[in-house]
């Protein structure tokens, strides 16, 4: 890559692009520029890996606000410790060593899947899966593809939502079908649907996939898909133990809204997003990566105003009834590439599991603000189960 074309992506990466449409219409821009910046922000990270850290990455001036230290009621608005104490967590085995293929030694459990990238080339290798035995096994039963979509634009196989809330069960999105891989016995099975399919969703034991415009509930037990009214990009992971309504959370800005999809059909509906209780100065302008539902909860990373900037990164905590971001983690801006710190799930007593860096996990409890790394040295995108 030469020195024009890695000006072009970093740049593309670091733009701050405003709304110009409310409402509706700030779903299907977001989208675009969901995408683009997706794109954008996985070339910044790769170059960013690959040199070793000598470029420096939307360098801007930290947040101002006090860090929030743990205690029984915390602010709405916290901000992470400079450097996160590293805490034993079973995800922290997510960067060990293969011990065996998938294929020779199924697990009972999986805690999480990932798939590494080569921080020299940006290749991406084949899928893990950390076992409950604490063990790291490799995908061997299937050759995945890179999803794409229809102007040729890839990403890895391996999505967020992945992994089925039991742990038990794998699904990958391909171009014209869906894989989906019982991971205590190693078994594959393929459900051909047309479509260039990127979206992978759990909603309990729901399979929800989707291409860019279309989702779908796919029945594993007749190979059957019917369409859902549903945006696959916005679509919320949900809680396994509540299933039914279906939420989807995007838009920009005034047009950010939730909206909840009736189980039982009909009109959705659809709240602002507003600031709450939120300091003055402080909304969340926009989301990316997957939101994840608990209770009336839903956590998503995104782009936010703050007291000191445009275009900071955050984790935001919204609640579904109201439309009220109730808790804000302010990451600011600096040593961050674009798009950094995506939400993976809820941690099984509460606790918001993010990307914290390029090679990290981190876990942030929004009841009291505590923010902990719990693995590192993981690239590549992870799959946790839903909670």
């Amino acid at each position: 890559m030469n020195e024009p074309d890695l000006t072009r992506l970093l740049t593309r990466a670091a733009e701050d692009v405003r709304p110009t449409r409310p409402a509706a219409a700030a779903w299907d821009r977001a989208r675009r520029v969901r995408r683009a910046r997706r794109a954008a922000g996985a070339a910044a990270l790769a170059v960013a890996l690959v040199t070793g850290g000598t470029v420096a990455l939307l360098r801007a001036p930290a947040p101002t606000h006090p860090v929030v230290r743990p205690g029984p009621s915390a602010s709405p608005v916290q901000q992470p410790p400079l450097d996160l104490d590293l805490v034993a967590d079973p995800l922290g085995r997510l960067g060990d060593r293969v011990t065996a293929p998938l294929s020779a030694r199924p697990v009972d459990r999986a805690l999480a899947l990932r798939q590494p990238v080569d921080p020299k080339t940006g290749e991406a290798g084949p899928v893990r899966v950390l076992g409950d035995d604490g063990l790291v096994r490799e995908l061997d039963v299937v050759t995945l593809a890179p999803t794409r979509d229809a102007a040729g634009n890839e990403a890895e196989p391996l999505k967020p939502g992945s992994l089925s809330p039991d742990g038990r069960t794998a699904a990958f999105a391909q171009t014209g079908e869906v894989v989906v891989v019982d991971l205590t016995d190693a078994s594959v099975r393929r459900y051909p649907l047309a479509g260039y399919l990127e979206h992978v969703v759990w909603a309990g034991d729901r399979l929800v996939v989707g291409d860019n415009d279309t989702a779908y509930e796919l029945d594993r037990g007749t190979g059957k898909a019917r369409e859902l009214p549903v945006d696959p990009w916005g679509l919320v992971v949900p809680e396994p133990t509540r299933p039914g309504d279906l939420l989807a959370l995007g838009g920009a800005e005034d047009g950010l809204s939730v909206r909840r999809y009736p189980g039982t059909g009909g009109t959705p509906q659809q709240l602002p997003v507003g600031t709450g209780d939120l300091p003055s100065g402080y909304r969340l302008d926009e989301v990316y990566g997957r939101g994840w539902q608990r209770g009336d909860r839903i956590a998503q990373a995104g782009w936010t105003t703050t007291a000191s900037m445009g275009g900071a990164e955050g984790v935001a905590v919204v609640d579904a009834r109201t439309g009220a971001v109730t808790r804000l983690l302010d990451l600011g801006r600096e040593d961050r590439a674009k798009a950094c710190c995506e939400v993976l799930g809820w941690s099984a007593d509460g606790a918001v599991l993010f990307r914290s860096d390029p090679t990290g996990l981190a876990r942030w409890r929004p009841d009291t603000g505590e923010v902990v790394r719990v693995a590192r040295d993981v690239t590549g995108p992870v799959s946790l189960p839903a909670r």
